[in-house]
């Protein structure tokens, strides 16, 4: 099926854009992130394949992040981040178990 770049798509966990802006984006997560993103055409609800969405990047000339620059460049993710990430995935009442032992602790 051809693909048009400024077809309206949905991508999961970031909303509708275009679908040269959702593959941009696929290209700019890591790659264990960018095997579970699905990307979803608002006209029909199909969902593009990985092979159809690395095969529109190289088309387009969209390489991924990891082949962008040496290792060296990337830098190490601070606990904030880290910490960031695990609280929004994390359920709420898990998060109010945390708050909870945390005011226990400062307590004492």
């Amino acid at each position: 099926m051809m693909s048009e770049p400024e077809e309206s798509v949905r991508l999961q966990g970031f909303g509708e854009m275009t679908l040269r802006t959702a593959i941009a984006t696929v290209m700019l997560l890591a790659p264990r992130e960018r095997a579970d993103a699905a990307i979803f055409r608002v006209r029909d609800g199909v969902r593009l394949a990985s092979r159809e969405i690395a095969e529109l990047a190289s088309e387009w000339g969209i390489t991924p992040t990891t082949e962008i620059g040496s290792p060296g460049l990337v830098p190490e993710p601070h606990w904030s981040d880290i910490l960031r990430g695990m609280v929004r995935e994390a359920p709420l009442p898990s998060l109010m178990v945390a708050f909870l032992l945390g005011v226990l602790v400062t307590r004492r």
